[in-house]
């Protein structure tokens, strides 16, 4: 009763916002959690990082080198708790993209918060560096997620992982992004990115929890390679 009455909710939460709830909440045996393909997804994962990291180096070692240049004080990746899959917390990496002080300027931006949800988005956030606008639109600041894929805290296709403070905003129909791993890309990124409301974002998330399959996956990384030549809506 108390998920009808969620569900119920965020439909109408969603009809402010012009979104199209087309979901239930998931069952069981909607999450693919096939032993061939949970091993297949997992070996392309550790080939796939090793892979980019090794072909993308000199790209990365220039971003780093950029990021130094701009601001020697500050580090050149960021850190960040994320949640995962069930729950659970990890460390996920990034190019910093923002000043040093970023984190402590947030308080005093969140009313000018451009996404309805559990989200913070802005497009034209002053705490963004010149060089970070960059990483940011070409999403180049997310390649470091790579070391995360290695460890296994993240796949390279899955939702993208939340902040702490928006999993507590989350309702039970929201939470069911958590099944899986979070993902480097996923259908989110793929569609619009920060064109997309949170909503849209959920619905997403569960239109690709509910349609796992290895094919996917490979479409979806293609997809991601063309949208870092050609952005689609990253900031």
């Amino acid at each position: 009763m108390k998920e009808e009455c969620e569900l119920e909710l965020l439909k109408t939460q969603s009809s402010k916002n012009s979104v199209v709830i087309t979901s239930s909440f998931l069952r069981t045996e909607e999450v693919n959690n096939d032993f061939i393909y949970r091993f297949s997804k997992r070996l392309i994962d550790i080939l796939g990082s090793l892979i980019g990291v090794v072909m993308l180096f000199p790209l990365l070692l220039f971003v780093a080198i950029a990021i130094k240049r701009e601001e020697k004080e500050g580090p050149v990746f960021f850190s960040q708790i994320r949640v995962g899959k069930d729950g659970k917390k990890f460390k996920m990496y990034k190019f910093r993209s923002m000043c040093v002080d970023a984190e402590d300027k947030l308080r005093e931006l969140l009313k000018y918060n451009e996404i309805d949800g559990a989200m913070f988005k802005m497009k034209d956030d002053p705490r963004v560096t010149t060089i970070g606008k960059f990483i940011r639109k070409t999403s180049i600041d997310e390649l470091p997620q790579l070391l995360n894929v290695l460890k296994g805290d993240m796949s390279l296709v899955g939702p993208r992982p939340p902040l702490e403070r928006e999993v507590i905003n989350y309702s039970t129909y929201d939470r069911q992004r958590l099944l899986i791993k979070p993902g480097c890309t996923g259908l989110w990124q793929i569609s619009g990115r920060n064109n997309v409301s949170f909503f849209d974002m959920i619905e997403l998330d569960l239109k690709y929890i509910k349609q796992q399959s290895l094919i996917n996956d490979i479409k979806i990384i293609i997809k991601t390679v063309y949208i870092m030549i050609k952005p689609n809506g990253a900031y």
